[in-house]
């Protein structure tokens, strides 16, 4: 069921009824992709039955399930009927199409194709755990982690979220643990296996990656002393899940390792019952102990505002181009190419509401593309330059 674990933390005193919820999604029910367009999303029936309801409650566990339907035409087959079509004109007319006009030929073009382009769908799972205030998703990418937690904003009426952020960063953690001189010195019940990337942070950017082989020697410890740190690392907890961490605290790969569904029934309803309960039961004592191997969960603490800038807290600010904090959003989506609300969170530790109005803010002026197909946006260079 959660292939990859992206964790969120609910802010305190949040709470919806289920009805109350179950009423907000309906406006966003997926719809799939009519004939000329290119992109449909929205919530599905989580145990794939019609006009079930959006949000299943399993032993007071929610969960949602996000539908994306993308259709796409290779650009080369857009161009060439293009082309097709600016040949025709020229014939008939005795003059080429402009730049004006060949845009508008492709645009044509692209919605003549998308009819019989094919359709890809994929699908997301969000967990809620209302009681201790976590919300989980199993996005593969940046774009669509950001498009599900924006339609959830969008839904649920005072959600605030913020990405989990601890004491310890992870990059950090897994340098002491791959440099440790003995596993006895690997955290609690987790256990390093064998895969794992290092990365140097110099120009040249070189990449060294290990796969089924085991990293407790030397050669990992002489790369991490030349400068290469890691990125990714496979490990195991409890012996019950397996998963890679990767530096923006994200679980990849995640697999329930033997033993863990030996009980669960086969039966249609039941079984999802069954696997939910049993994967949301072993997450919610995995992501716990991951935090504790982590030094603990970074804890921000409401303050006055004075009191805030003081201790280093962002400023308050409503994400506009007014926000106190929206040049150092721009310089830091700037330098670094992400243009993403994940990625302006982590890096001022704001909201992710916040931090979704500061790329919307970007939008606006012209310094970020709109969200394409995939839910990306893309530093807009040339106006940059401008």
């Amino acid at each position: 069921m959660f292939k990859n674990v992206i964790a969120y933390k609910l802010a305190p005193g949040w709470d919806i009824a289920l009805e109350t919820a179950q009423a907000a999604l309906e406006p966003a029910r997926y719809v799939p992709c009519g004939a000329t367009q290119d992109k449909s999303s929205g919530w599905i029936e989580p145990r794939g039955e019609d006009h079930a309801p959006l949000i299943e409650s399993i032993n007071g566990q929610w969960m949602l399930r996000f539908m994306v339907e993308v259709k796409s035409v290779p650009g080369t087959v857009v161009k060439k009927k293009a082309q097709e079509e600016a040949d025709h004109i020229e014939k008939l007319t005795g003059c080429k199409p402009g730049k004006k006009e060949m845009k508008q030929l492709r645009e044509d073009a692209l919605l003549a194709l998308l009819p019989q382009a094919f359709a890809r769908t994929s699908h997301v799972w969000v967990w809620i755990d209302r009681k201790n205030g976590w919300l989980v998703t199993d996005a593969s990418s940046q774009g669509k982690i950001d498009e599900v937690i924006t339609a959830l904003v969008r839904a649920f009426d005072g959600l605030v979220i913020s990405l989990l952020q601890t004491n310890t960063t992870p990059q950090t953690a897994m340098t002491q643990w791959l440099s440790a001189a003995s596993p006895d010195q690997w955290p609690g019940d987790f256990s390093i296996e064998r895969e794992c990337e290092l990365k140097s942070g110099d120009e040249e950017k070189s990449v060294v990656r290990f796969s089924r082989h085991n990293l407790a020697i030397d050669e990992v410890r002489k790369h991490i002393t030349e400068g290469k740190l890691p990125t990714r690392l496979a490990m195991s907890w409890n012996g019950r899940i397996g998963f890679v961490l990767n530096e923006a605290l994200q679980l990849k790969k995640v697999s329930f390792l033997e033993g863990v569904f030996d009980d669960r029934s086969e039966d249609g309803e039941s079984g999802f019952d069954a696997d939910v309960a049993l994967a949301t039961g072993e997450l919610s004592r995995l992501i716990p102990a991951l935090i504790d191997a982590l030094s603990g969960e970074m804890a921000f603490a409401a303050q006055p505002p004075a009191a805030s800038a003081a201790a280093g807290a962002p400023p308050d600010g409503d994400g506009s181009v007014n926000d106190p904090l929206y040049s150092k959003a721009l310089e830091a989506v700037t330098g670094s190419g992400k243009a993403s609300p994940s990625y302006v969170q982590r890096a001022l530790k704001v909201g992710y509401n916040r931090a979704t109005s500061l790329i919307k803010a970007m939008e606006s002026q012209g310094l970020v593309t709109a969200a394409d197909s995939m839910g990306l946006h893309q530093v807009n260079t040339t106006a940059q330059d401008a």
